[in-house]
């Protein structure tokens, strides 16, 4: 399908006296009324840390306002969050340093903060709200990939990588996740999991692929707040998507399309709103797109330096992404917009 990079030009009739756009900005309620683009509190993710080990939550430097929290703190915050209406949370397990492995094995462990924080949560929610899971390794891993290391050349193995994200997205249902959320960038790893979910009696467990997950510099504050270093200073650019490219992510989403997602992300968000319009001009099937740590920790430190009023850049940035054609906008602002939206 061609994507048109641009809108369709649009032809303004001749009238008597002339058109005046402006006409229709002139109180708030016009504004109102005649608004293109709807924020609703429905449109929102909110994501949140939880990690092994914690006594009280830490607060993350880089993402103001943000904590690893503990289990029963996640479970205050979800309750909090549904209580304004939020209906979705993603919850980033993290382990503890001496539990990290090469496979990450404590991912899917019985017992583990995968299972304890997601089983807690489901248990005091239900389905009041929906409980998503990102399903990644590198958070679990002692060398930080998202996936085992092939000894032979260095690099991520693809195939295991996807044999163990379809492992642990089983032990992500079975502890209650409504949600999948593949965010590794291997190929095939959707259709992977989509086969065992079916095959341990998940089949009503939706997944959510980050299908254009680029290799971004904004993702800086995630990594403090999901502990995560590559050993040797290495980096992702070998799975995740290239800045510079814009028509890969069509054919990345379409792929996990394809293989079964029943919803699709772009991340970065706000940095990528040409990808989210053309990848909703494209599929059919609801669209998320992340506004991701970086962007939330420039709007949090330039409003605290007074620069800019952070409330509302957070809701016109919000806005834009929705504007974009995204349904679903994953973000850290999502609980103090969805006191805005209800205010």
């Amino acid at each position: 399908m061609s994507i048109s990079p641009r809108p369709p030009v649009i032809s303004v009739p001749s009238v008597a006296g002339g058109f005046r756009p402006r006409r229709l900005r002139r109180t708030p309620a016009l504004r109102r009324l005649v608004a293109q683009t709807r924020l609703s509190v429905d449109d929102l993710v909110a994501p949140l840390f939880v990690a092994d080990g914690l006594d009280e939550p830490r607060p993350i430097s880089s993402l103001p306002g943000v904590v690893q929290h503990t289990v029963p703190s996640l479970v205050a915050e979800v309750r909090r969050l549904a209580g304004l209406g939020v209906p979705g949370v993603i919850v980033f397990p993290l382990p503890r340093s001496e539990d990290k492995d090469a496979t990450g094995s404590a991912a899917w462990a019985p017992g583990g903060i995968t299972a304890r924080a997601i089983g807690e949560v489901r248990d005091a929610v239900g389905d009041d709200i929906v409980v998503m899971a990102d399903c990644c390794l590198d958070e679990f891993t002692d060398h930080g990939h998202c996936g085992p290391i092939d000894a032979a050349t260095g690099d991520v193995d693809n195939d295991a990588a996807v044999e163990l994200y379809a492992r642990l997205a089983v032990a992500q249902a079975d502890a209650g996740a409504a949600v999948i959320a593949p965010s590794g960038m291997m190929d095939g790893q959707v259709a992977a999991m989509r086969s065992a979910l079916d095959g341990s009696g998940h089949q009503e467990t939706a997944v959510l692929a980050y299908a254009a997950k680029y290799a971004s510099a904004l993702y800086g504050p995630f990594r403090e707040a999901a502990d995560v270093t590559i050993v040797g200073g290495g980096d992702r650019k070998g799975y995740q998507q290239d800045p510079r490219n814009r028509r890969e992510a069509l054919v990345e989403v379409a792929l996990d399309v394809a293989e079964g997602a029943d919803m699709v992300m772009v991340k970065p968000a706000l940095t990528y709103l040409d990808v989210v319009a053309d990848v909703r001009a494209m599929v059919d099937v609801p669209v998320a797109a992340y506004h991701v740590s970086g962007e939330y920790a420039m709007v949090m430190a330039a409003a605290e330096r007074g620069w800019i009023d952070g409330p509302a850049v957070a809701l016109e940035q919000v806005t834009a992404i929705r504007r974009a054609g995204a349904d679903i906008v994953l973000t850290y602002f999502a609980g103090a917009l969805a006191e805005v939206l209800h205010g």
